[in-house]
């Protein structure tokens, strides 16, 4: 059924989430007028639940706590990482601009940088955290949004179709996934941020059939689902690198889901002792990341392990999942995460080392004979532990009951592949030619450009990208419409 009359705008976004307040903002500011579709029931997508950090370089933060940094290192540091596979003009672009371009511009626009960590990869700390995460962030850049007057953010409604005219596009059908009622949408421009895949475990597959022996978890946003891709790609844009994502280790299935396929990111565990399935240490848990900690896991029989912590770490757990916070933003509800602990049937628990060892289905000389090495390791004061390398300064042993161990596992978190684009965000097809009037950013175009990563991220290069390709197609969108000059960087 279709509700009849089309509506008409200069730039349209689809999307909410990262590309969608970046590039909103941008088309604003330029003097468009801007209409934001987006499918789920509210707002925020992939953005709005991550961590928030940002890979950026040479700012103000970094120097004051004396961390010398530079473009042409942290670019260094990227195609290194990302193991020859990385769009290296999208790189030199976004390290180049990332300073002004994203820390000073958000900034500008409500969010407050409070801290800059270490992370694998980087040869200096880089990644930017923002005030109260990945949904702090968001919120913050959506206030600044609402300010400047774009008050037409659209839930529940679904684009089913790019339509494209004389190979340029024009508009959108979508469905209103509460009536069931079809719409068309027109505009001079339109901006697709409608994120990735991964929590699409049939496409995860599809892409990555090398996995299909073992438990990956859909990770990522509920709406990331790849639907972007499929109507891009049928209006004659390009994917590439779509074999190219990224696993988090730290994760258990989501025992609310009826179909077991999603899982839940587990943060806020610095101190947990990550052992095998049969009960041995078997990595240095400093390295958790997307390279490090999910190849360790994916090397043991099971490609699974347990993360142990004692009841003193308990009040740390963090849940990176809607349910797990208060209103959805970054305020811990610590008795969901309670019930969460105690009912799960993918985290076990013992009043005694011995029961939680029983719970596990380990021996309890195994398990047992492991903690306490590790907590001799800590009292003996070495600088590392000799068995995996795991620095002990400040380490807290595990010791104070009850005990518990949640059942780590990959899950699907990012997609380093995407839309290919050009520097302007442009979509292109399989000849490399501007498909006029559409624009894709974000994770739907592997973070920038198709895969500025390439097969491996630093961390912060997920939604750092994401917020600055979304400013560029919403800035050149704009100018498509007849507003501004493109984007300024």
């Amino acid at each position: 059924m279709s509700s009849g009359k089309s509506i008409q705008t200069d730039v349209l976004v689809v999307g909410s989430g990262a590309v969608g307040v970046a590039a909103s903002i941008e088309a604003k500011e330029a003097g468009a007028q801007v209409i934001v579709l987006e499918k789920e029931d509210h707002l925020g997508g992939a953005a709005a639940i991550s961590g928030g950090g940002c890979c950026i370089v040479d700012t103000p933060l970094q120097r004051e706590k004396g961390i010398q940094d530079s473009p042409n290192l942290a670019f260094d540091d990227w195609i290194s990482w990302g193991q020859g596979s990385a769009d290296e003009e999208w790189v030199r672009f976004y390290v180049e601009q990332s300073c002004q371009g994203l820390y000073e511009w958000a900034k500008e626009r409500g969010v407050d940088w409070v801290g800059v960590n270490p992370n694998e990869g980087n040869s200096v700390p880089r990644w930017h955290r923002p005030e109260g995460g990945g949904g702090g962030l968001w919120h913050a850049l959506y206030a600044t949004a609402l300010s400047r007057g774009i008050d037409s953010w659209i839930p529940s409604t679904a684009v089913r179709e790019l339509i494209v005219e004389n190979g340029r596009a024009i508009g959108v059908r979508v469905e209103n996934l509460e009536t069931g009622e079809s719409q068309e949408y027109f505009a001079k421009a339109i901006v697709m941020g409608t994120g990735g895949f991964a929590s699409n475990l049939d496409m995860v597959m599809e892409h990555r059939p090398d996995l299909r022996d073992h438990r990956i978890l859909e990770g990522s946003h509920v709406g990331a689902r790849g639907d972007g891709h499929h109507i891009v790609q049928e209006a004659g844009g390009i994917l590439t690198h779509m074999g190219d994502m990224w696993f988090y280790s730290f994760a258990i299935p989501d025992h609310r889901d009826p179909n077991q396929r999603r899982g839940l990111v587990i943060r806020g565990m610095a101190d947990a002792v990550w052992v095998n399935m049969q009960g041995h240490r078997f990595h240095n848990e400093e390295l958790t990341g997307g390279w490090s900690g999910t190849r360790a896991i994916m090397a043991q029989e099971p490609a699974q392990c347990w993360a142990i912590i004692d009841g003193a770490m308990r009040e740390h757990v963090v849940v990176s999942d809607p349910y797990y916070y208060q209103e959805g933003i970054s305020v811990r509800d610590y008795e969901k995460v309670a019930e969460l602990l105690e009912v799960s049937p993918y985290i076990k628990r013992g009043s005694t080392l011995e029961a939680l060892a029983l719970d596990m289905d380990v021996t309890v000389e195994t398990l047992k004979g492991t903690i306490d090495r590790y907590n001799t390791h800590i009292d003996s004061g070495l600088e590392k532990d000799p068995d995996f390398g795991r620095p002990m300064a400040g380490r807290q042993k595990i010791e104070q009951p009850p005990f518990y161990a949640l059942n780590y596992g990959p899950l699907a978190r990012k997609n380093f592949g995407g839309v290919k684009t050009d520097l302007r965000c442009q979509v292109v097809d399989k000849n490399y030619r501007v498909i006029e009037g559409l624009f894709a950013a974000g994770e739907l175009a592997g973070m920038a450009g198709g895969h500025i990563n390439g097969k491996a991220g630093l961390e912060g290069t997920m939604l750092g990208p994401a917020l600055f390709s979304g400013r560029v197609a919403g800035a050149w969108a704009a100018r498509e419409a007849g507003f501004g000059g493109g984007f300024g960087g």
